[in-house]
């Protein structure tokens, strides 16, 4: 298990509470930076705070960029994860307040607090991430390891743009100032999720023989679950819950393939998606290990753990 500090950058939505569990669980969480895109930042920062209530964790949330950087975003994810982006669960908010420092400004500081110490988990849109960046170019020097959900490597996304994948769809120019700034990055795509959903089957036993965490994610996940099943999708796809799986244990990664990946910023029909220079004549230098495989026993093992649910391993 990995066993440095996690820094998650977020938009909390259904996939994104079930990472941040899975990462409490197993890993030491150094604080959650938030952004707009399954919903509004208001309700993302929301949300973000009732997990930490949940979880029993006082791990600091920093509030960050609540628009793209140059365009509205075509659409939120909010037919997927609910109107308020916990699956209209009608939680009582938290109580907890989030911290006054900018989620940019927050990067910047915990990794100058803790340079290479720092596995930075970025499972929303990357604006964030992008302006952290504009600030101080030398921030990748001092992240350890930068893991990135998002894209759609053969152009299968689930965006309004069909080569397009959500995170990268939703701010395609700060997705292309971070693939442009990181030498190198872990990157799991829309295309790996569709590969590893989770039995909807085996959810339900895990539901049934888990703790407050199980009761809290089925609550918020019934919405996410019905919308999966009524487009024929095979279990329910946690995009954010596999990021965080290979941000956790990069061993769980059974094929990769190391390839030169830039962001489409102009297309009328393909901007924002992921272009894999599968070839290599392009000649860009590789700067993403894109996880093909993973061993799915170990996933499920990483998130049943994450709802208290006690495994024979």
């Amino acid at each position: 298990m990995h066993d440095s500090m996690l820094l998650i950058d977020t938009d909390p939505g259904v996939d994104d509470a079930l990472a941040i569990l899975m990462a409490h669980a197993h890993a030491s969480v150094l604080a959650l930076t938030v952004t707009a895109g399954n919903v509004g930042l208001a309700q993302t920062t929301t949300n973000a705070l009732k997990l930490m209530e949940i979880i029993g964790a006082d791990t600091p949330v920093y509030p960050g960029c609540d628009a793209p950087l140059l365009r509205r975003p075509e659409a939120d994810a909010s037919l997927i994860h609910g109107r308020d982006g916990f699956g209209d669960a009608s939680l009582v908010p938290a109580v907890r307040e989030p911290e006054n420092e900018h989620a940019s400004l927050a990067m910047l500081r915990l990794t100058r607090e803790h340079p290479n110490e720092i596995t930075l988990v970025c499972i929303g849109p990357l604006t964030n991430l992008a302006v952290a960046l504009k600030l101080d170019p030398a921030l990748p020097r001092r992240v350890a390891r930068l893991v990135i959900m998002g894209g759609a490597v053969t152009g299968r996304g689930n965006y309004e743009r069909v080569p397009t994948e959500f995170n990268i769809g939703f701010d395609p120019e700060a997705a292309a100032i971070v693939f442009e700034a990181f030498q190198q990055f872990d990157l799991v795509d829309w295309e790996a999720t569709t590969r590893y959903g989770i039995d909807h089957g085996l959810l339900q036993q895990w539901f049934e023989r888990g703790d407050a965490r199980a009761k809290f994610f089925e609550a918020i996940s019934a919405h996410a679950r019905r919308a999966n099943i009524e487009r024929g999708r095979q279990g329910l796809m946690a995009a954010d819950a596999l990021a965080m799986a290979v941000a956790l244990d990069p061993e769980i990664v059974t094929r990769a393939e190391t390839r030169h990946v830039t962001v489409e910023i102009e297309g009328r029909l393909t901007r924002g998606a992921t272009v894999v220079d599968w070839t290599g004549f392009g000649g860009g230098k590789s700067n993403a290990r894109i996880a093909m495989e993973v061993d799915r026993q170990r996933f499920e093992t990483l998130v049943a753990a994450a709802l208290g649910v006690q495994t024979d391993d």
